[in-house]
């Protein structure tokens, strides 16, 4: 028998099992990390193409814009820059708003604000590239 008479507590096994949980968690952080690698490629080719290349942003017009948007490629990797982007920084809110918000109520309804937002962004951002009209007059 020990003298101590504060023993140490049992340690509890490990959670090798999952338990029937889901891996949300895992595959939010596997995501932003993911998407920040590919965002920093997209945001600096955008920054690169657009502010450095021929000219800078003096070229920057409607008719710049409605050129390039007529190529599937540049309208592809807008849109990938924006649904990354809308997803990345949801996400990485919906964490602050896990870590701050204390109030269960508080924070259900800041995260159904935060998603209704992305949603509504990226819906009228895909509608915008895919139903843009060069010829406006």
């Amino acid at each position: 028998m020990s003298d101590n008479p504060n023993p140490a507590p049992a340690l509890l096994n490990p959670r090798s099992a999952r338990s029937g949980k889901n891996n949300y968690e895992l595959y939010s952080w596997l995501f932003m990390r993911i998407s920040g690698i590919i965002l920093v490629f997209l945001v600096l080719g955008h920054l690169f193409i657009m502010n450095i290349l021929d000219g800078g942003v003096q070229r920057i017009n409607f008719g710049f814009v409605a050129g390039r948007w007529a190529s599937p490629f540049w309208q592809v990797w807008d849109l990938l820059q924006l649904w990354l982007a809308m997803l990345h920084g949801g996400n990485g809110l919906r964490t602050i708003i896990n870590d701050y918000a204390e109030n269960d109520r508080t924070r259900s309804f800041l995260k159904y604000l935060l998603l209704v937002t992305v949603i509504f962004i990226v819906l009228l951002g895909t509608l915008v590239i895919f139903t843009f009209d060069p010829n406006i007059s």
